[in-house]
C-alpha cells in the first residue's frame, strides 16, 4: 500500500531496539519492520561491557555501519565492564570515572561518521542501570558523564544526557550542580504510562516541568523522549496503541518508542530473569514474531486507522437509560462476528462488540462496522481474560454470542498454554460473569467439529476426487451429535473443554446456553489462513498468485456453510433459546453443500481463470478425510434450512475479496489443468 505522506508517522518519531552480539538476522528484520511502519530513526544500546568480550568489537564493526546505512542512528553507550567496576556488575560505577570518557573517545574515532548525537548512559536514576547506592550523591556519575560529554563536544558531536526514568526534577538539578549540563545538548526523558509510572501526569506536564528547570538555569537544551513504551503483559494491545498515540503528541523535538520485539522469554531482562514479567512484552511484535495491533495499524502507512480504532475503543458508553439491554458479541470484529453484528444492528438491536483485535484483519472489520452501524454499535476493546471488564459488558447484555477464541491448531501446538488461557479460561470467565449477573443473558457458544477428532472409525473410500463414507447413512445425512467426542490437538482439547463447560453450566446453573459445533463457514469479511478459513485462504492465494499447499491428497470432503445462513441459524437459536438450552447442534452446509479441496480449486479456476502453483505436503495430524454435518436436529428444532449453494457462496466471497483486495478479476495467463488422483472406489 502506498504510504500517505499527509498522515504518515511524523519525521521526529523513532524506534528503540537493543541488539545482542550475533543477532544479525534480527537486525535485518527490525530494519525491515521499521521501514514497514515508516520509522527512520533508531536509538540502540552500545554496551561498553560487550565491547571488551571476544566478539564485541567485531560485532560493532558490523552493526554500526549496517544500521547507519538504513536509519538515522542514536547510539546510547552504557554498561560498565564488570572487571573495572566498584562492584563486578554492569550497573556499577567504574573505579576510574575517566575510563568512560576514554571509551567514548575510542568509539567516536571508530564510528563518528555514522551519527550526529551520542547518548551518555541510560536511565541513570534507575537502580538496575546505575547503582546509585554505590554513588549516593551522583558525584562519580557527574564526573564520568561530564568528562565524556566534554570530549564528545571536542570531537564535534552533540550530547544527549541519558534519559531519566522516572522523570526527576531534583536529579536534573543535581546534574547542573555537578557541572554536567555545561556540555549537554539534549536532555533525555523516559515514560512508561501505567506500567512503571504509576502516577503518570501526562507528557505535557512532565515535559513542562523539565522545561521549567531548564529555563530557570538559562539552559537551551532540547528535550527528547528517548524511550517510551507500553507492556502488553496483560494482553492489552489496545492500550498499547492508545499510549502510542499520546506519545506521538508529546511536545518534544524527538520521540523514540520501545521496541520492535518482545523480549525472548529465554533471556534475562538486564540482569533479572523473569523477576518482572512486564519487561518481556514491550514489542510491536510478540516473541514468536506475531504482529500486535499497533504494528498492523502502523503498517497500513497512515495514522488514520490507528486514530479511529483508538477513538472507537475510548468512546464513552452510550447511556441507554438503564432500560435497553444489548446483545454482546465477543470476538465481534472477527469474520462471523462482523456479519452477525451487521445483521443485529440492521434489526434495530443495540450491540456491544467485545474484541481484543489480536487477529490480523479484524481491525479492518471494526472500521467497516463503525462506518456502517452508527450509534447502535458500542465497541469494547478488551480480552476475555480480563474478567472485570467482561463482567461489566455482560451486565448490560440480554444475549451473548461467544466467538472470541484462539482458532489455529498449529498455534495451539506451538503455545498450548495460550490456547488454554483463551479458549478455556476466557470461556469460563464469561460463564461465571453470566452466572453472577443479576439478570443472566442467554449464551450461544461456537464450538468446532474438531471436538470429534479424526473420526477414524468412519470408513471411507475414494470416488474420483472425493472421499465418501462406506456407511450409506453417513453418505445421506452426515455426522450427528451422537458422534463420539475425541479431542485431538491442544486446540481440540480447549474448544471441547469449553464446549462441555457451556453445556454443564446450562444444566448445573440453569443458564440459557447452547453450543454450535460448526463445520466450514465462509463468506465476506473472512481473512482466511491455512489453519482457519481455508476457503477464503485458497481464494486469496489464487487472487494474489501465491502458492497453495494441499495437505494430503486434496480429496478430503467438507460441508460448507455461507455465513449469512449461519447468522440466520444463530438468530433462530436465540429466539427459541429456553427450549434448546443445554444442547449441542452440528451446524454446517450438510450433505447438499459438500466439496473437496480439489473441487474448490476447480471452482476458483473457473472464477479467476488461473490457479497459482499447487504444492503438496503430508497429511497433518488429526486431519479428517470426511466431515459433513448432520444438521437435522437443528433443522427440526427451528425450521432452519441453508439457502446458498456452494457455487453461489464462493462467488460472493470471491467478489468481496475482489473489491477488498483491488485485484484484477481474471488472470491473463493460461491454466494447465491439475493432475488429480485417479478415480475409483479405493477403500481407506
Amino acid at each position: 500500500m502506498k504510504r500517505a505522506t499527509s498522515e504518515a508517522v511524523p519525521e521526529h518519531f523513532g524506534i528503540v531496539e537493543w541488539f545482542r552480539p550475533g543477532e544479525r538476522e534480527r537486525v535485518e528484520r527490525v530494519l525491515s519492520d521499521m521501514k514497514a511502519i515508516g520509522a527512520k530513526s533508531l536509538r540502540t544500546g552500545i554496551s561498553w561491557a560487550d565491547w571488551y568480550t571476544s566478539e564485541g568489537k567485531r560485532w560493532y564493526d558490523w552493526l554500526i555501519p549496517r544500521l547507519a546505512r538504513e536509519v538515522e542512528l542514536l547510539p546510547c553507550v552504557l554498561y560498565t565492564p564488570p572487571s573495572i567496576g566498584i562492584e563486578a556488575k554492569t550497573s556499577s560505577p567504574p573505579r576510574r570515572p575517566k575510563d568512560y570518557a576514554d571509551f567514548i573517545d575510542l568509539f567516536v574515532t571508530a564510528f563518528g561518521e555514522h551519527f550526529e548525537y551520542l547518548e551518555l548512559w541510560n536511565e541513570p536514576n534507575n537502580l538496575s542501570e546505575w547503582d546509585w547506592t554505590l554513588d549516593p550523591h551522583w558525584t562519580s556519575f557527574g564526573e564520568m558523564i561530564g568528562g565524556a560529554a566534554y570530549w564528545v563536544r571536542k570531537r564535534g558531536k552533540k550530547t544527549v544526557l541519558g534519559g531519566m526514568s522516572p522523570i526527576d526534577g531534583h536529579w536534573l538539578c543535581r546534574m547542573f550542580e555537578l557541572g554536567v549540563m555545561d556540555y549537554i545538548d539534549v536532555v533525555g526523558i523516559h515514560g512508561f504510562p501505567d506500567i512503571f509510572d504509576y502516577t503518570w501526569k501526562g507528557w505535557q506536564r512532565n515535559i513542562a516541568m523539565v522545561r521549567e528547570i531548564l529555563d530557570e538555569k538559562e539552559c537551551a537544551c532540547e528535550i527528547w523522549v528517548t524511550e517510551a513504551g507500553f507492556s502488553t503483559w496483560q494482553h492489552d494491545e489496545f492500550k498499547q496503541a492508545k499510549v502510542f498515540l499520546d506519545f506521538l503528541a508529546a511536545p518534544a523535538q524527538r520521540v523514540y518508542w520501545y521496541g520492535v520485539d518482545d523480549l525472548d522469554p529465554s533471556l534475562s531482562a538486564v540482569d533479572r530473569y523473569h523477576l518482572d514479567e512486564r519487561e518481556y512484552f514491550f514489542g510491536l511484535r510478540k516473541a514468536d514474531a506475531t504482529p500486535k495491533l499497533l504494528y498492523r495499524l502502523l503498517q497500513e502507512g497512515t495514522l488514520s486507522s490507528l486514530k479511529r480504532v483508538v477513538a472507537a475503543g475510548s468512546a464513552a458508553r452510550a447511556d441507554s437509560g438503564g432500560t435497553e439491554k444489548a446483545v454482546l458479541v465477543t470476538g465481534g470484529a472477527g469474520f462471523i462476528g462482523t456479519n452477525l453484528v451487521q445483521h443485529l444492528v440492521a434489526q434495530g438491536e443495540r450491540v456491544i462488540l467485545y474484541d481484543n483485535l489480536s487477529r490480523a484483519g479484524v481491525e479492518k472489520n471494526l472500521l467497516w462496522l463503525m462506518d456502517n452501524c452508527g450509534e447502535r454499535l458500542q465497541v469494547v476493546i478488551g480480552d476475555t481474560r480480563n474478567s472485570l471488564l467482561l463482567e461489566q459488558a455482560v451486565s448490560e447484555a440480554k444475549q451473548v454470542f461467544h466467538f472470541a477464541a484462539q482458532v489455529a491448531v498449529s498455534s495451539s501446538i506451538d503455545n498450548p498454554a495460550n490456547d488454554f488461557a483463551i479458549n478455556v479460561q476466557g470461556t469460563f470467565s464469561l460463564l461465571e460473569a453470566i452466572r453472577k449477573a443479576k439478570t443472566p443473558p442467554s449464551l450461544l457458544y461456537t464450538s468446532t467439529n474438531k471436538v470429534y477428532g479424526a473420526i477414524e472409525g468412519c470408513g471411507v473410500r475414494k470416488n474420483g476426487v472425493r472421499y465418501e463414507p462406506l456407511d450409506p447413512q453417513l453418505r445421506s445425512h452426515g455426522l450427528g451429535e451422537g458422534t463420539t467426542l475425541d479431542f485431538l490437538s491442544p486446540y481440540g482439547c480447549s474448544k471441547g473443554c469449553a464446549d462441555q463447560y457451556v453445556l454443564d453450566y446450562a444444566r448445573s446453573f440453569g443458564i440459557d446456553a447452547a453450543v454450535f459445533r460448526m463445520s466450514c463457514i465462509y463468506g465476506p469479511h473472512q481473512y482466511g489462513t491455512e489453519e482457519q478459513g481455508w476457503v477464503a485462504h485458497f481464494a486469496i492465494q489464487t487472487m494474489k498468485g501465491e502458492p497453495i499447499t494441499l495437505y494430503g491428497d486434496g480429496c478430503q470432503i467438507r460441508d460448507l456453510l455461507f455465513v449469512e445462513d449461519l447468522v440466520d441459524a444463530m438468530c433462530r437459536a436465540r429466539d427459541i433459546m429456553p427450549r434448546i438450552a443445554g444442547q449441542a447442534f452440528n451446524i454446517g452446509g450438510g450433505p447438499a453443500r459438500t466439496i473437496s479441496l480439489l473441487e474448490l480449486l476447480d471452482l476458483l479456476r473457473d472464477l479467476h481463470g488461473t490457479l497459482p502453483t499447487i504444492l503438496r505436503d503430508d497429511w497433518r495430524t488429526g486431519d479428517q478425510r470426511y466431515y459433513v454435518s448432520d444438521t437435522r436436529k437443528f433443522c427440526k428444532a427451528t425450521g432452519w434450512t441453508p439457502r446458498h449453494s456452494v457455487a453461489e457462496g464462493v462467488r460472493r466471497l470471491y467478489d468481496w475479496l475482489l473489491e477488498t483486495m483491488h485485484s484484477p478479476a481474471r488472470g491473463a495467463g493460461s491454466f494447465d489443468k491439475q493432475s488429480y488422483p485417479a478415480t475409483g472406489a479405493e477403500a481407506i
